[in-house]
């Protein structure tokens, strides 16, 4: 078997396409993983982490399973340490609290069913109790792109586990958003599926009645393709709906907030502008926007932390807390006493849950055939910043997830470009339990927009665009960024057009011409259409030869030009040429 080069990020089509030739084998695979695991060590990425002699198991028992008929058939997955995997501990981010399971939880029961591989835990937000990715004895899990920043939480393992390369997806949970946060802050997609719609079966707690397990992926359609694996009615989790598979198709109208969308952190301005970016990119979408008052979301994400809510994470959690005192990472531990307070008696219950029943039926009202688009967080933090101010910091990043689960709103979370390099920027399509179909048919069109928008086209400037002239800023205001300096094939001749003002123009020569130094940028194919109408004769656009014998598109100029033109090929370069401008 002749060894094939593993990609950086492993997708489920590339690897299903790689096995199916028998130019990769799983094991290979497997033991990839875990040389990138140990390489992100220092990230703090795993529990317990990828080990071969635990994996073997697993692939062994593809040698008794068909790869036509089992989808994620050697397809590797994490999943995140409050899941249970059996005969593996769940630590549920305590190590006081873990316990060894003899079975698998309904979801990763039915991923192995279907071929998928296990290769390991991941670290978590101790208690599933967080969105910054910092709450853990086991370390803080570093950002996949700037490790300086916060991964997100509580689900940061699981989504950073995928973002580097050591599986192809893995399992999440989220109560308050612990499945999209991290999503957004690691350039992935994050499935958060309706209530009930996956098995909680297996899964620790965090407020039972609230808890999905979710996705991350690369991409909508895997996201989709494990969803379509793992959906069904489960009779032994009393919480289990019956769901069907979503099928995709489009809203009648995107509602976007009408109030100043807020950001925090030292990133807000950038994130206000991705936003806005966003807005501009759902308006180009053939779905009706419609502006609409968003307090009430706000008043609805509140119930759940600064109401009788966080008493059920203190139901289920209480009692180990009171019998082992100081094991409890000390920020986790607080919030979950407040579950205890006096306040939280079975009168602000009901007042909470009536209060919540008015929202759903204004949420089922507003949004009947239409999706809901926010930010997917308030803001990103590094993680110096959010361990001196834990409270606030987490509170503001779940400022646009708190809602979902408590109005009862599958939701998605794609990425909508960058905030700036490496400072991905994401947004949240959300849609009542009995419609998910809506995100799943809006999310496609948004993602496949903004593919095309990135989609960009290598021009070659020699003139007034190159960095420091006047026309600079409409490469800019085209979406135009500058790449590298390069010089064409040593065939040029440079002419000086007695223009105003006065221009540059390229010219090739079937012999003889110079080497000329020039400027690559790169302009989104989106905008380069109308770029080429702003372009005057004898000026135009085609193929520039480059000294390593590439060609690029480029500014050219007519031959017949060069008859009223000053020769200047000896310059070489527009910047050597005297009163250029």
């Amino acid at each position: 078997m002749s060894k094939m080069k593993i990609p950086a990020k492993l997708t489920l089509s590339w690897l299903r396409e790689a096995y199916g030739s028998h130019q990769l084998s799983p094991e290979e695979v497997m033991e990839e993983i875990v040389k990138r695991s140990k390489r992100d060590e220092e990230m703090n990425i795993w529990i317990t982490p990828p080990k071969m002699e635990k994996i073997h198991p697993y692939l062994e028992r593809l040698s008794e399973i068909d790869f036509v008929t089992s989808p994620l058939w050697g397809i590797p997955f994490a999943i995140k340490d409050n899941i249970d995997l059996a005969n593996v501990p769940t630590t549920a981010g305590c190590e006081e609290f873990s316990y060894t399971p003899a079975e698998h939880s309904t979801v990763v029961e039915r991923l192995i069913e279907a071929g998928a591989i296990p290769v390991g835990k991941t670290n978590l937000d101790q208690f599933a109790t967080g969105l910054v990715g910092t709450r853990s004895p086991y370390g803080e899990t570093h950002n996949s792109l700037r490790p300086e920043l916060i991964s997100g939480g509580s689900s940061s393992g699981s989504a950073v586990s995928v973002a580097r390369g050591q599986a192809v997806f893995s399992l999440g949970t989220d109560t308050a958003g612990s499945g999209r946060v991290p999503a957004a802050l690691n350039d992935l997609v994050g499935l958060k599926p309706s209530l009930g719609a996956w098995s909680t079966k297996g899964v620790v707690p965090a407020c039972a009645s609230l808890d999905c397990v979710t996705v991350f992926s690369h991409s909508l359609e895997e996201a989709y393709q494990i969803d379509a694996v793992v959906r069904g009615y489960d009779q032994e989790d009393p919480w289990s709906r019956e769901m069907p598979i979503p099928f995709a198709k489009l809203p009648k109208k995107i509602c976007l907030p009408k109030d100043n969308i807020p950001f925090y952190g030292p990133y807000a301005s950038e994130y206000q502008q991705a936003w806005n970016n966003a807005v501009e990119q759902l308006k180009q979408l053939p779905i009706t926007i419609e502006y609409i008052d968003y307090e009430f979301f706000r008043e609805a994400a509140a119930i759940l932390y600064d109401g009788p809510f966080v008493a059920e994470r203190w139901a289920d959690l209480g009692e180990f807390i009171r019998n082992h005192p100081d094991v409890t990472f000390p920020v986790t531990e607080k919030v979950l006493r407040s579950g205890d307070l006096p306040k939280y008696n079975a009168t602000s219950v009901f007042h909470s849950l009536h209060k919540l029943q008015e929202f759903k039926r204004k949420t089922q009202s507003l949004l009947k055939d239409a999706v809901l688009v926010t930010p997917t967080t308030g803001g990103t933090w590094t993680r110096d910043q959010v361990r001196k101010d834990p409270i606030k910091t987490n509170s503001d990043m779940g400022l646009y997830t708190n809602h979902c689960n408590l109005l009862d709103l599958s939701a998605i979370a794609v990425q909508a470009g960058e905030a700036e390099k490496n400072l991905p920027f994401g947004i949240t399509f959300f849609a009542l339990s009995h419609e998910e179909g809506l995100i799943a048919g809006a999310a496609e069109v948004f993602v496949k927009n903004n593919e095309e928008i990135k989609k960009t086209i290598p021009i070659a400037v020699c003139g007034l665009h190159m960095r420091g002239f006047p026309l600079e800023k409409q490469m800019l205001e085209f979406g135009a960024s500058f790449v590298r300096e390069d010089v064409t094939a040593d065939k040029y001749q440079f002419i000086k057009l007695p223009s105003k003002p006065t221009k540059p123009g390229l010219i090739k020569k079937k012999s003889g011409g110079n080497a000329i130094e020039l400027e690559i940028w790169e302009m989104p194919v989106s905008s380069f259409g109308e770029f080429l109408t702003l372009i005057p004769a004898p000026l135009g656009i085609g193929k520039v030869e480059l000294q390593d014998g590439t060609e690029v598109s480029g500014f050219i100029c007519e031959a017949y030009a060069a008859e009223d033109a000053e020769d200047i090929s000896d310059s070489r370069s527009w910047r050597k040429v005297p009163l250029n401008i």
